[in-house]
């Protein structure tokens, strides 16, 4: 019966959708992560078989699957104010006693926050459901990104208790990426052969950006509720008030949010963090300070850019000071330039730093890092050591500002900058330091494996014109080698039988190694399954090529164009004739691990990280980047690092190598 069906959908949804606030707000789910899914394959299932009953706010409905042609510009009906800064515990006093002043004695006390290092965000709900998403922009005018919020699983479609709410609710929170997702995220990207973000709130914010909410959803980003915009009618009268009714309608609300009776407690509570932020998952680079109630907060009023109730606190970055030593500019497999700072070696954070990316020659102008400059660095996101300023006062006599190439430093040939952005490359194709960074990721552990073929080694075959491209590897003679540079006989040899077994590796890893613009181990795991060979992939179609689930147009056209160039042609047809042309197994998936979500982390002896990734879908299970209450095992190997943390924290079953052998 149609009305039977639409009841079960109904109360489907409305399982989820306790489930989503037992996981996101209270953090206490009452079902494993396997029943929830069922449950979502069932509604989808439903939904599917009565696509009438399909509703925009349904779980399954989160991600489009209609890139956008650009975004559309929303004016804010309340205004994104930003906030004033203060840094040490004199300046909180100072904002305390400007409070107290202009409420003429009367008693109020504050509600002390982390500032999330994110991107802040306005979710607009009409009548309990989510209608627009936007951006703060310039305080008066964000762009609509209401496509990608909505993949944010933290983020409820519908308010639970909707009906109790007024019509209009403007809630405000950040969007954020967490640490964990930050650094997987550059791994994929550095495996692909695209820049770098340099922390995680610039990939929250590129994240927000894509026109294709498909990729947005890949990105893993989070979300914290913490204040209110536009209300058609009140929610409450101050705002822990607000934070409580928050969790209520389960949106996420921050765990750490404290209340505190006078100043001394807020400065106890911005120097507490100061020390323990370290333990969080995500970044923050702060507090914040609210006076809680709303009738005192109109009392106090705004400048023409600030509240004048609430003010943040900003932690003192770990810094230190060196001296630039010289600026090297490095060729990357994909031609991009970047200049890179050698410093007198400092510690910072637990570790000592000799170099710092500028990133790109705008950034490195902008700062005018010269060579000898006195520079304060510190580490972006507490990752990546940056450049912070130069001290100028303490600069030498007679520096120069360092010049933007207009050769590639490598190979002498004309470089070009990215229509549209800020990354200068090399035009060559045949750059010897392109072609270096190729090789050596082509030869690295994560593609073909080759044992012996190192760093040095390829510097060396390449400025002795013994390597031009991937196939001279496969004809380098022992007697060659043992002419080089710390290359005894026996090395010669172990480097030659290394090159021949190579041959023997699937066909991912040799998709993978070609260093395809925009395609890593895991895509080259998807292309091998759905072609079977590598002349199939090489004469899809880019349209062919878009079809593929988890492919999509930007990877599409940048296989399609890799290969319909005759010189890449050329090299996979050599590399073919010279006994290189795996194909894909015809292994029959077994079920071993079928239905199970796992989680790899830390150094494993008898695999790589990709070949443990490859092995769990052949045994039918599915292979993750971050640790959720959906995974069912985390397989640890040594040194395993945050994720293990997570997982025993969210009582999921952790299994060492050999463990993962016999489940197989």
């Amino acid at each position: 019966m149609p009305q039977d069906v639409k009841k079960k959908i109904d109360r489907l949804r409305r399982e989820m959708r306790r489930h989503d606030y037992l996981y996101y707000v209270l953090n206490q789910p009452e079902i494993s992560d396997r029943l929830y899914d069922q449950l979502f394959d069932e509604l989808k299932t439903l939904e599917q078989a009565n696509p009438n009953l399909i509703t925009a706010d349904s779980p399954t409905q989160r991600v489009s699957d209609r890139p956008l042609d650009e975004f559309v510009s929303v004016r804010h009906a309340v205004p994104m104010l930003s906030m004033d800064n203060t840094y040490n515990s004199e300046e909180l006093r100072a904002f305390d006693e400007r409070v107290r002043k202009q409420l003429g004695g009367r008693d109020y006390d504050y509600i002390v926050e982390l500032k999330i290092d994110g991107v802040a965000i306005s979710l607009r709900y009409e009548a309990g459901t989510l209608a627009t998403a936007a951006t703060r922009g310039d305080g008066e005018v964000g762009d609509d990104v209401t496509a990608n919020v909505r993949t944010i699983k933290a983020v409820p479609l519908v308010l639970l208790d909707g009906r109790n709410v007024p019509d209009v609710l403007e809630v405000r929170g950040e969007v954020y990426m967490p640490t964990k997702e930050f650094v997987e995220l550059n791994k994929l990207r550095s495996d692909a052969s695209e820049p770098l973000f340099a922390n995680p709130r610039n990939a929250a914010a590129g994240s927000l950006k894509l026109l294709d909410a498909r990729t947005t959803a890949e990105r893993n980003l989070a979300f914290f509720a913490y204040s209110v915009g536009e209300l058609s009618g009140p929610l409450g009268e101050n705002h822990y008030q607000i934070l409580q009714r928050f969790k209520k309608l389960g949106l996420p609300v921050n765990p750490n949010i404290k209340k505190a009776a006078d100043i001394d407690r807020v400065i106890d509570i911005c120097l507490g963090w100061s020390e323990k932020k370290q333990r969080l998952d995500y970044q923050i680079d702060g507090m914040v300070v609210k006076v809680n109630r709303f009738d005192q907060r109109d009392i106090l009023g705004a400048t023409g850019r600030a509240p004048r109730w609430c003010i943040s606190y900003k932690f003192p970055a770990e810094q230190a000071e060196t001296t630039v030593i010289s600026i090297d500019v490095q060729v990357g497999k994909s031609g991009i330039l970047t200049p890179v700072a050698n410093l007198t070696p400092v510690q910072l954070a637990g570790t000592t730093v000799k170099r710092a990316s500028l990133h790109n020659f705008d950034e490195l102008n902008r700062l005018d890092v010269r060579c000898g400059d006195t520079v304060l660095i510190e580490k972006a996101g507490e990752i990546i050591p940056q450049v912070l300023q130069v001290n100028k006062k303490s600069r030498p006599p007679g520096t120069v500002p360092f010049k933007v190439p207009k050769k590639c430093p490598n190979c002498g040939s004309d470089v070009r900058k990215d229509p549209d952005g800020v990354y200068i490359r090399c035009v060559n194709r045949d750059c010897t330091g392109q072609l270096k960074e190729r090789l050596k990721y082509f030869a690295g552990r994560g593609q073909m494996d080759i044992e012996h073929l190192g760093s040095a080694l390829i510097d060396q075959l390449v400025d002795n014109g013994l390597v031009k491209n991937f196939a001279d590897i496969y004809t380098l003679k022992a007697g060659q080698l043992a002419g080089l540079e710390r290359m005894a006989e026996k090395s010669a040899r172990n480097v030659v039988n290394a090159v021949e077994k190579s041959k023997a590796q699937p066909l991912w890893r040799l998709i993978a190694a070609l260093g395809i613009r925009h395609i890593g181990g895991q895509s080259a795991q998807i292309l091998a399954e759905h072609f079977g060979s590598l002349d199939a992939l090489m004469q899809a179609g880019q349209q062919t090529l878009e079809d593929i689930d988890q492919i999509g147009p930007t990877m599409a056209e940048s296989l399609y164009d890799y290969f319909h160039n005759d010189k890449n042609v050329a090299v996979v047809r050599r590399l073919n004739s010279l006994g290189v042309k795996p194909k894909q197994p015809k292994v029959k998936r077994s079920d071993k691990l079928a239905g199970k979500t796992i989680v790899v982390t830390g150094s494993l002896e008898k695999f790589t990280r990709q070949q443990a990734e490859y092995t769990i879908r052949q045994a039918g299970g599915k292979p993750s980047s971050s640790v959720s209450k959906k995974t069912d095992f985390v397989l640890a190997g040594k040194e395993p690092g945050s994720k293990l943390d997570k997982a025993r924290r969210l009582g999921v079953t952790v299994i060492n190598e050999k463990q993962f052998m016999d489940m197989l």
